[in-house]
């Protein structure tokens, strides 16, 4: 059984100091069993970054906010949705549940700070109000938004146990990045305006289907696993969970030039999996 204290350790060696800005992603099962439960993985994270420290994560929306006009829908389920779908409520709704279980505790939990947008990221710390305010509301991964300021602030990236494809920093280099062919996806969003409920459209570049034709599957985690090779990043350990720190400027510049020639040269993804091939 692991204790508050002996993760907040863990953090520290892995590189966590006091008054950095992290963004973390979480597999609570992969720490293993936790004394006091899983509230005590981002205390121990508080712990070791100190009241100087900012913690970010993205906690997204509830099933169908943000999916009407995306095409992933059938006409019949978008206007049973359309009809029925309250308002969202960036203050009470749920987190998306493919985004772990850690960003609701922290969510929930006294002190953290959550965005109004259905692009929407909590944060706990010094930073949280300049990270999450103002929000754009049309392409929310880019310029303007909470990742751009993370970016701004010299940010960390920690992965404790949970997959590499889910590294949602990488919308932000699909968004900034300049590149051909980038895949646009337009819906609608319900929002109240003037006490009624409307749905207000909204555009990103596709972070659910892809930003480009060329993006494999799991093409992110393709990313992060080539990066990590390429720092020599081996990673360590917070309770049972294999975790990595990542420095999130650096993984800004080596993705910016892995899309920029994927989405004009479809076989350079190959070349990234014989390096991680080759690195294992």
């Amino acid at each position: 059984m692991h204790t508050r204290a002996q993760l907040a350790n863990d953090f520290r060696k892995l590189g966590i100091a006091p008054g950095d800005v992290v963004m973390v992603h979480a597999s609570v099962r992969s720490v293993g069993e936790i004394a006091g439960g899983a509230d005590e993985i981002h205390l121990a994270l508080k712990d070791a970054l100190t009241e100087k420290g900012t913690l970010l994560m993205y906690a997204g929306c509830p099933q169908y906010a943000d999916e009407v006009g995306r095409g992933n829908l059938t006409a019949e389920e978008e206007a049973e949705v359309l009809e029925k779908l309250p308002v969202f409520d960036g203050q009470t709704a749920r987190s998306d549940r493919s985004n772990g279980a850690l960003v609701e505790f922290l969510r929930t939990y006294p002190g953290t700070v959550a965005s109004n947008h259905v692009t929407r990221f909590i944060a706990w710390g010094k930073q949280s109000e300049y990270l999450l305010f103002p929000e754009p509301w049309d392409f929310a991964f880019g310029e303007g938004g909470a990742l751009d300021r993370f970016l701004q602030l010299n940010g960390k990236i920690l992965i404790v146990g949970a997959d590499h494809d889910t590294v949602t920093f990488l919308h932000y280099v699909e968004t900034i990045a300049d590149f051909p062919d980038k895949i646009l996806a337009q819906f609608k969003v319900p929002v109240l305006e003037n006490g009624v409920r409307v749905w207000r459209e909204m555009k990103e570049y596709d972070s659910s289907g892809g930003a480009h034709a060329h993006w494999t599957d799991r093409f992110f985690a393709l990313i992060v696993d080539s990066y990590l090779t390429a720092t020599n990043n081996h990673g360590g350990n917070a309770g049972n969970a294999k975790c990595y720190l990542i420095d999130a400027r650096g993984l800004c510049e080596f993705a910016l030039d892995v899309m920029k020639r994927v989405a004009t040269n479809a076989k350079v993804v190959n070349d990234l999996a014989e390096l991680k091939q080759s690195a294992n």
